[in-house]
């Protein structure tokens, strides 16, 4: 396998179009997830981390399909990051900015497989936000015990274009499935006690103690961790392949 020498792209990387395109360019993450940045690692991509300043204070409410909230989040945060870093030093400017945003919604779609969501019958999904405190954790806990939940997360790609304004975004958004076990109620209580679910959406960590409540995933595991990892692979090869300006400004 030939080794593309290159200080964000690590010694295993797949030799692929996408990845030598990526070669000698600065690329960022705009989290300080360290989920998102090992499983980006493990593609062969160790970014810069810039986490986002962006507030994160968008309305649920205000998307005609909650699916696209996640991805306008990310979109946020991506420009926040580029439009940062391209003031503070111009000649030191990104090439690649990979930002993310994870949600868990209650009361799933019956499948991720199902592209027209207008033909399903309308089900009010609750968006789930990371818990305030305990008592709350455990209330998302026992909501979704013995249930199926949705886990959306956004991903937006930034990068450098010659027209205004200055900037190109492609997004994507991944959809899994995640089937709850019916766990008995000292289960969800001894999880809540350990603190791993106080600060993730939805209260669970699947990667963690959190897999010991779920029985089954549909969709990608690793988008249920915190990033699409499949799904962006995929993604920048196609922007390699369609489009000859991507990464060349």
């Amino acid at each position: 396998m030939t080794e593309i020498s290159s200080q964000h792209i690590l010694p295993h990387a797949l030799p692929v179009p996408a990845i030598k395109k990526l070669a000698g360019k600065r690329i960022v993450l705009a989290s300080n997830s360290p989920r998102r940045r090992d499983i980006l690692r493990t593609i062969g991509l160790a970014p810069d981390i810039v986490p986002s300043t962006f507030a994160e204070d968008l309305s649920p409410a205000s998307f005609a399909n909650i699916h696209e909230y996640p991805v306008a989040t990310a979109s946020h945060k991506a420009i926040e990051v580029y439009e940062r870093l391209v003031a503070q030093d111009p000649d030191n400017a990104p090439d690649l900015v990979i930002a993310a945003d994870t949600v868990v919604l209650t009361h799933a779609q019956p499948s991720t497989l199902q592209t027209d969501y207008s033909l399903l019958p309308s089900v009010g999904q609750e968006l789930l936000e990371k818990p305030k405190d305990k008592a709350d954790n455990l209330r998302m806990l026992m909501d979704l015990n013995g249930q199926v939940c949705e886990v959306v997360t956004g991903v937006t790609l930034a990068y450098p274009i010659l027209t205004a304004p200055g900037y190109g975004l492609q997004s994507i958004d991944e959809r899994s499935l995640v089937h709850f076990a019916d766990n008995p109620q000292h289960i969800l209580e001894a999880y809540v006690d350990s603190g791993e679910g106080i600060d993730r959406a939805g209260g669970f960590a699947i990667q963690g103690m959190g897999g010991i409540l779920v029985r089954k995933i549909e969709g990608d595991y690793q988008n249920v961790v915190g990033f699409p990892m499949a799904s962006f692979f995929k993604l920048l090869d196609v922007l390699v392949e369609e489009n000859d300006d991507f990464l060349e400004v």
